[in-house]
């Protein structure tokens, strides 16, 4: 009899604990709506980070030749989980990647787990203008072994922008990868990404991307790498509601003599919410 006591007064505190849980994820949905709806309805590029502010599960593979005639293969793309916890902010919480070598002297295992917080300072949708503004702040921390990992703590503070001209739109980011510690060795990278994309029918966005990246320190110093990615990416194909999936694929390749790679088949799978 005790026993059934508890048993229905557990029962009966659950039903509102379970209410308060629905009606937050409800609010949450809501407010990312609202968020999302006051910005452009562009597609993220492969490359280039978006300005936009996102809700969704993300993984990408990367198949890259080496400059010593070797290949890597990278799985998960330092990619993860994006997440809208107020209606001008997003944080990303991005897996380590796994890396796997093609040469015998190297060895596999998981890279960095790293961060990223967005701010939108403004943005307004088709209707109101096409544009976004957006500022990044990334963190880095060496949790994967050399080669796979970095030596030091980076931070990587980001302005993104772009702007839309009916079908057509364009992505940037300008950021600088500064390290905490170790700076002599590592380095700093000043990035510059921009993606061009139209919109053709309903799911296709074609798209360009230009990769820039300087090097300042390290063993890189004072050079400059520039990929070119050519690419597509396909979606939103939606499941139910908010729940939907998007695919897309491209090719990068070196446009400079100096290159930390090259020929790179680049794909990406996504499931927003």
């Amino acid at each position: 009899m005790q026993g059934k006591v508890v048993g229905a007064a557990l029962f009966g505190l659950s039903l509102p604990l379970a209410a308060q849980a629905d009606g937050f994820i409800d609010n949450w949905f809501a407010m990312a709506s609202r968020s999302q709806a006051g910005q452009p309805h562009w597609i993220t590029p492969l490359a280039t980070v978006t300005p936009r502010l996102e809700q969704e599960f993300r993984s990408d593979y990367l198949h890259e030749h080496l400059p010593n005639d070797t290949s890597l293969d990278n799985y998960g793309n330092g990619k993860g989980l994006e997440i809208i916890p107020s209606e001008n902010t997003e944080v990303l919480l991005n897996l380590p990647p796994y890396e796997q070598h093609g040469g015998a002297s190297q060895e596999n295992g998981f890279g960095d787990f790293s961060m990223l917080a967005k701010y939108r300072f403004l943005s307004a949708n088709e209707e109101h203008g096409n544009y976004i503004l957006t500022g990044f702040m990334g963190v880095s921390v060496p949790t994967g072994a050399p080669p796979n990992g970095g030596q030091a703590v980076t931070l990587t503070p980001t302005i993104a922008g772009g702007m839309g001209f009916g079908d057509f739109d364009f992505q940037s980011t300008l950021g600088i990868q500064l390290p905490a510690d170790r700076v002599a060795s590592v380095g700093r990278t000043i990035s510059w990404n921009t993606a061009l994309q139209y919109h053709l029918d309903h799911y296709f966005w074609p798209e360009m991307e230009v990769n820039y990246t300087h090097f300042i320190g390290g063993k890189n110093d004072n050079r400059t790498q520039v990929l070119l990615t050519p690419g597509i990416v396909l979606g939103k194909f939606v499941i139910k509601n908010r729940l939907g999936v998007v695919f897309g694929a491209g090719y990068q390749l070196a446009a400079t003599t100096f290159k930390t790679y090259d020929n790179a088949v680049v794909a990406t799978a996504r499931m927003p919410f």
